[in-house]
């Protein structure tokens, strides 16, 4: 499967950089979009069950680093939620090899 990660900055500047097993994130972000943060959760949540039912459907189990990378979204999502009009940005997406996509 074609892993890509995305890298997206947080409301208050922080940096991650977030794994997905498969390109189908390709189809909830784009790279440059600013996103609500309860959007971007929703597109994350959406993509990365997406991700993990191709890679089952494909070798006959679920991705951990899918759902664990999920996990790390909705933690740190969570700090901002109080935050008015909170914002987050796909700075880019990646393939496995660093090359842009």
């Amino acid at each position: 499967m074609p892993e890509i990660y995305f890298h997206v900055r947080w409301p208050d500047g922080v940096t991650q950089r977030c794994y997905s097993p498969s390109t189908v994130v390709e189809d909830y972000f784009v790279a440059g979009q600013e996103y609500e943060l309860t959007d971007f959760v929703e597109r994350s949540r959406t993509a990365l069950g997406i991700a993990g039912e191709r890679v089952k459907e494909k070798f006959g189990f679920y991705c951990t680093g899918a759902s664990d990378q999920l996990t790390q979204i909705e933690r740190t999502a969570a700090v901002y939620a109080a935050a008015d009009g909170a914002k987050v940005t796909v700075e880019s997406l990646v393939n496995a090899d660093g090359s842009t996509r």
